[in-house]
């Protein structure tokens, strides 16, 4: 790895005079400067030193140099505990926090050892977790026990640089990382196009002096298929056999090396043949399907990335003073912001003033605009289509909606469900029969005194490759969760989709879940001369600037003009109207002698009175979501068992079970006893999926198989559930269902066809009946058809599983 003359660390040349050295497995090794040697010191104290037995590659990064130097960087990184930095990019939870940081400077999967490992092991940290595919480090610590800047300098110590996650540098790495595979793939496509129409003439027969020549332009066209296509598969190799782990880049990379250099032998020793074009088609077709793969993998990742780019640079600040325009990273907690017609939402709040309409479709795939009146919520991102509107700010930065959704994508990919593992573990185990077989093969064959003992090794070792076997669950899992994703479904953790094909009883909240959590008019009863429109609009007026449940249910109607308006805590309303008096709310508030109120299995009855004279009964009830019978009938056609729990005591939850057809049904439950009574359930067998949205379905959310929030849910709530339903729309639940059977049917698929024509494949290369160029067109088009199959996934069907 480095020369006597050269630094240990980094690699960097040894000037003269220096005599700095670090004792790392008992010898003193050279280093070049106080900063090396302290980095060094650092990383055998912390027991990692087997980080310089793992690496593959010397750090890209140079340490501090001189104390100064780290004087001057502590500093610079002490501006990370800023409480208005860390507001972009820094989730709070009580005294936890939670952010996401890129590192730069890793070459190797030891760097990403060295760095999770190290930040593990400060005090006050509670995890770190570092996904080497993005570079990025998710970690989680108490805010009473580090600084942020400490880890920071930790992380800088041992070599490397740290940063706040920003969408806009991981998607030009995105790019950078595209345009590179599109190279290798354009350099390996034309070299397979140009060798093998000189194999031509070399199959068909030739005079000797031309077969030369075609062989030597065929070695040279080869060349950068190797030296630069094929790079990946050789580096990524190098990796896997320093840490002892085999992957499917080991026998890729013999492969490819054996195949080049025994043609390379044969040109200049007139051997029987030559394989230039076999290794060109079978490094083309291979990266055809990792590129695949790379893009199914991509689009995932710009969906989260395109949320947050959905957030303005500026906002427009009202107050006393009247309008500013201010940066986003200054908005704060309580700012009033004005929004303009055509302007995205720069944080999420609630609106203060105003009616228009908003398109939420990039967060709920929902295309149709959402009303907004004064007291409903806003979230970050989505675009204001009508009307101007006056919003108050409630969240910004790292807790605001977008980024918990982002958070939540990130969880989900670092996490490997069990069919992902154990397919790694067969592949891998399968590399390490594959390489036993192709030897064997090849004393076989020796030991008979075939001439093609060779050959027929490498088209062993070719057409058994694992890469099917590899990509046949990660490309279909990818795809599942991208296409849920674009249906407004979001899975933050890795178990889901493999629990959902398992389900046999959904559990549901009324309150917020089937019920849309809020009021609305279901029924008037005039009592006097004015008619319903009449009435409904005298409440409207009443209730104009009100935000209370009661009020919101009358926002549809239009107002008169109105004053004198007075507010009864748990009693209802007063006020002037069009120059009459008016009194809303419970009976005896409305009047002194009101009639008798109505008989009703469900909702609240409330009167309004003029002058102690009874105009109308209003009958106000939580109405339930329109999806939710015919997804309750859809999941009892399917065998699945229903209930529902809730914590609401009155006769309104046996009502909706009655109108649901849903006949477990329990009410008046705190959260000890719904977990309780999941935990009944899945002992006897069961396989729970509880659907919810309060703090009081906390612990059963996080108890349950598999949880899901709905969109209007608590913060607790999400951070508990597996999956966020971010539309409102329960009939993605039955899509969620059908896709987690046919991703499983999709895995099922791969891996059969995968260990089927390995096992047909075998024993044919086996008996020399498979050439290697053959060999390699059918293993790459086995990859291909595994990765394609688990593109079907991503199709969005044309009408969901059920209607509404």
């Amino acid at each position: 790895m480095t020369s006597a003359e050269s630094c240990f660390h980094c690699g960097e040349a040894l000037k003269a005079g220096q005599r700095w050295t670090a004792t790392i497995n008992g010898n003193d090794e050279p280093m070049c400067c106080p900063g090396c040697k302290a980095v060094a010191e650092t990383i055998v104290a912390s027991g990692l030193k087997d980080y310089y037995r793992h690496r593959t590659e010397l750090p890209q990064l140079s340490p501090a140099t001189e104390d100064d130097e780290v004087l001057t960087a502590r500093e610079s990184l002490a501006l990370y505990d800023s409480a208005a930095l860390q507001r972009q990019f820094v989730a709070s939870e009580g005294t936890a926090r939670e952010a996401t940081l890129v590192i730069d400077g890793i070459s190797c999967a030891a760097c990403g050892w060295l760095i999770e490992h190290r930040v593990n092991q400060l005090n006050g940290v509670e995890h770190a977790t570092l996904n080497l595919s993005n570079h990025r480090l998710v970690i989680r610590w108490q805010a009473d026990d580090i600084a942020l800047s400490q880890v920071f300098e930790a992380i800088y110590r041992l070599g490397y640089k740290a940063a706040p996650f920003s969408a806009t540098e991981d998607d030009a790495r995105r790019d950078r990382e595209g345009k590179q595979a599109v190279r290798r793939l354009a350099v390996a496509g034309i070299g397979m196009m140009q060798v093998m129409m000189l194999a031509v003439p070399l199959y068909a027969g030739m005079a000797q002096q031309y077969e030369i020549f075609m062989r030597f332009a065929s070695m040279i066209l080869t060349l950068p298929v190797v030296l630069f296509s094929a790079r990946p598969f050789f580096d990524a190799a190098i990796r896997d056999l320093k840490s002892r782990h085999l992957t499917m880049d080991v026998p890729v990379s013999l492969a490819i090396i054996l195949a080049f250099g025994a043609s390379i032998w044969s040109t200049f020793n007139q051997g029987v043949e030559v394989y230039f074009d076999s290794v060109c088609m079978f490094t083309f077709l291979l990266l055809l399907g990792r590129f695949l793969e790379m893009r199914a993998r991509h689009r995932m990742g710009k969906a989260g990335n395109n949320l947050m780019t959905l957030l303005p640079n500026v906002a427009l600040k009202t107050d006393s003073d009247g309008e500013t325009v201010i940066a986003a990273e200054d908005i704060c907690r309580g700012d009033r912001l004005l929004l303009k017609p055509g302007y995205p939402v720069p944080a999420d709040g609630i609106v203060i003033s105003g009616h228009s309409t908003v398109d939420e479709s990039a967060l709920t795939g929902e295309y149709m605009p959402v009303t907004k009146a004064p007291g409903d919520r806003l979230i970050g991102g989505t675009m204001n289509v009508e009307s101007p509107l006056t919003m108050e700010v409630t969240d910004t930065g790292a807790d605001a909606q977008l980024s918990t959704i982002v958070r939540l994508m990130d969880r989900a990919q670092q996490e490997k469900p069990k069919v992902a593992l154990i397919a790694d573990s067969i592949a891998s185990r399968f590399v390490a029969a594959v390489l036993i077989i192709s030897g064997s093969v090849f004393g076989y064959w020796a030991f008979q005194g075939n001439d093609h003992a060779f050959f027929i090794a490498l088209s062993v070792l070719v057409v058994t490759c694992p890469c099917a076997l590899s990509l046949a669950t990660p490309t279909a899992l990818t795809a599942a969760t991208t296409a849920l994703r674009e249906q407004g479904l979001l899975i933050s953790k890795g178990h889901v989709l493999e629990t959902l094909q398992r389900v046999d009883r959904v559990v549901f909240d009324k309150t917020g879940t089937l019920t849309l959590g809020h009021l609305s008019l279901s029924e008037v009863r005039p009592l006097g001369e004015l008619s319903t429109d009449e009435l409904t609009r005298v409440i409207a007026s009443l209730e104009e600037h009100a935000s209370h449940p009661i009020a919101r249910a009358f926002r549809q109607f239009s107002r008169l003009p109105a004053d004198d308006i007075q507010h009864h805590p748990s009693q209802g309303v007063s006020g002037q109207v069009a120059g009459r008096h008016y009194r809303f709310g419970r009976a005896d508030f409305a009047c002194q002698n009101p009639p008798a109120i109505p008989p009703s299995d469900t909702g609240q009855w409330l009167l309004l009175a003029s002058d102690d004279q009874p105009l109308g009964w209003f009958l106000l009830n939580d109405s339930v979501r329109h999806s939710a019978a015919p997804l309750v009938a859809h999941l009892q056609s399917q065998g699945i068992r229903v209930a529902l729990l809730t914590g609401d005591p009155s006769r309104s939850a046996d009502q909706v079970g009655k109108d649901l057809n849903i006949e477990d049904v329990r009410l008046g439950l705190s959260p000890e006893d719904k977990l309780a009574i999941v935990r009944q359930w899945q002992s006897e067998g069961e396989t729970v999926l509880m659907v919810g949205d309060g703090i009081n379905d906390v612990p059963v959310l996080a108890g349950a198989d598999v949880s899901l929030a709905v969109n209007d849910a608590t913060d607790l709530a999400k951070t508990n559930a597996d999956t966020l339903l971010t539309n409102g729309r329960l009939e993605v639940i039955a899509d969620a269902l059908n896709v987690s059977g046919r991703t499983r049917s999709v895995i099922r698929q791969n891996i059969g066809w995968a260990l089927l024509y390995n096992l047909i494949a075998l024993p044919l290369a086996a008996a020399g009946l498979v050439p290697p160029w053959a060999a390699a067109i059918g293993m790459s088009f086995s990859s291909l058809l595994v990765v394609l199959n688990a593109l079907r996934l991503t199709r969005r069907p044309k009408h969901h599983i059920i209607e509404t």
